[in-house]
């Protein structure tokens, strides 16, 4: 994830010179004095870490894929939609057997709708390579080809799902508890989708185009 700063260092000298002269008697002194101010220089320093996020917002911002990355990515597909340096806020916390998952996100597209998932593998430059939604019971009928879209296994109560709408500042929060816990190294991250997720049959868990992906280890 990419940060890039710029400062701007301002750099001087000051020389002075004094020459002072006395005769004999003292009846006479001269002063001279000089100073010299070279231009100032300007020096950008660029550090490859998560870009800039936008004005007013916090947190992990969006990037581009071909921007490469550290081993946590939050990658946007669309930029209209989730706009690079768009702000995004993930929290994981299981307890007794639950699960609560969190999603807050400040600058996407305002007003309107995205669905969002936990998928089963990280980000990557192609908004597929996050693999498909993690289940806690896995649809013995799916396939890569072709994912689950039986509303026993595609839903709210076995998947994360964390749909959203967004105000008008492009600003939302989603929150959702479920009654188990991510086995490990199954859940790699979170895929914000074109639309509010489906319910009905042979549509269950569909949500439209991926949008953006963030990388999070639950």
């Amino acid at each position: 994830m990419n940060t890039r700063h710029a400062c701007l260092v301002a750099g001087f000298s000051v020389a002075t010179l004094v020459a002072a002269g006395c005769s004999s008697d003292d009846s006479s002194t001269d002063t001279e004095t000089t100073v010299e101010t070279p231009p100032t220089s300007l020096t950008t320093t660029t550090t490859d870490s998560m870009p800039t996020p936008l004005p007013g917002m916090s947190g992990d911002a969006f990037g581009l894929p071909n921007e490469g990355g550290d081993d946590d990515n939050a990658f946007t597909y669309d930029e209209a939609a989730v706009p690079v340096g768009a702000t995004f806020d993930v929290e994981s916390e299981e307890e007794n057997g639950r699960t609560t998952v969190t999603l807050r996100v400040m600058g996407l597209q305002p007003d309107r709708d995205f669905g969002a998932h936990v998928h089963t593998r990280p980000c990557g430059p192609n908004p597929s390579d996050s693999g498909p939604h993690y289940q806690n019971r896995v649809d013995p009928a799916a396939n890569p080809d072709s994912p689950s879209t039986d509303p026993a296994y595609a839903n709210p109560q076995n998947e994360i799902w964390l749909d959203i709408t967004t105000d008008a500042q492009g600003n939302a929060e989603a929150s959702t508890t479920v009654d188990w816990e991510f086995r490990d190294g199954e859940a790699n991250s979170v895929v914000l989708h074109a639309q509010h997720t489906k319910t009905a049959p042979g549509e269950a868990g569909q949500a439209g185009d991926r949008l953006a992906c963030i990388d999070e280890d639950f």
